[in-house]
């Protein structure tokens, strides 16, 4: 009698075990870029529920801090969160951290007003023009070290918003901003009137931008728990619901579409 209880208790024991197993939430530092990363949205943006879906696949729940991002890269590097979601890649930026598969990959175009004519090939072209930046940004290699030599112009300014105010006025003649943001931010933060007076260049500013989930190679976990997220996100992307979370966001402006290939 004795001897079954014992293996009772220990297929009691067992059984909680893996449901604590199985219910682990790990902790994941985030900011603001609507429609990606949003405390607003009931998905927290499409980024945030593409990274909850994969990790939901691999059996893992997640919970998100928004913080500002300088400080949420800071601290997950540290180990105090779990993960930060989602980076481009910056070989500087990525030290320290595990770097997982593609999130997401975005659409950066260039953005200029519809009263100006604009076109541009490469990056030569922009040379004379006053390009509205966030000095945090990845954009690309090439472009960065044509600003620092002094070949390109740029205007740095805290945010998205205050880029695109400034195209607006007239102080800038060109913002690169991803597609998605553009639309999200002039529809709710500008009139239809201003919305309509901005236009994206179809070439992609940056042919492929893609983000990611990064983790502190101080955590021991890390290894396995992104090895668990690659293989949700693999999952994800085969089950069909990864191109329903990625269907196209309405746009208030009329924003050309990207030509993929660059």
């Amino acid at each position: 009698m004795r001897r079954h209880l014992c293996l009772l208790w220990g297929l009691l024991l067992a059984c909680v075990g893996g449901a604590s197993a199985q219910a682990e939430t790990l902790r994941i530092a985030t900011g603001e870029l609507p429609p990606y990363a949003s405390s607003a949205r009931k998905d927290q943006g499409m980024s945030l529920h593409i990274v909850r879906q994969a990790f939901a696949k691999a059996g893992v729940q997640v919970e998100y801090v928004f913080l500002p991002w300088t400080r949420a890269l800071i601290e997950t590097r540290d180990g105090k969160w779990d993960a930060t979601a989602a980076w481009g890649r910056n070989a500087e930026r990525d030290k320290g951290f595990l770097v997982s598969d593609n999130v997401l990959t975005e659409q950066w175009q260039i953005l200029y007003r519809s009263d100006r004519n604009f076109t541009w090939s490469n990056l030569q072209d922009l040379v004379g023009l006053r390009i509205g930046v966030v000095a945090d940004y990845s954009y690309t290699p090439a472009f960065w070290r044509m600003v620092k030599d002094g070949t390109l112009r740029a205007d740095v300014a805290p945010d998205d918003v205050s880029n695109l105010n400034k195209l607006l006025a007239g102080r800038v003649d060109v913002v690169p901003l991803d597609r998605n943001v553009a639309c999200d931010l002039l529809g709710a933060k500008f009139t239809g009137e201003q919305a309509r007076r901005v236009r994206a260049h179809p070439k992609l500013f940056v042919p492929d931008f893609t983000t990611h989930l990064m983790m502190s190679e101080k955590l021991p976990a890390s290894a396995k728990r992104m090895e668990a997220f690659n293989r949700g996100l693999k999952a994800l992307r085969q089950s069909g619901e990864y191109s329903k979370i990625l269907q196209q966001q309405p746009c208030a402006a009329d924003l050309a579409q990207a030509l993929q290939g660059g």
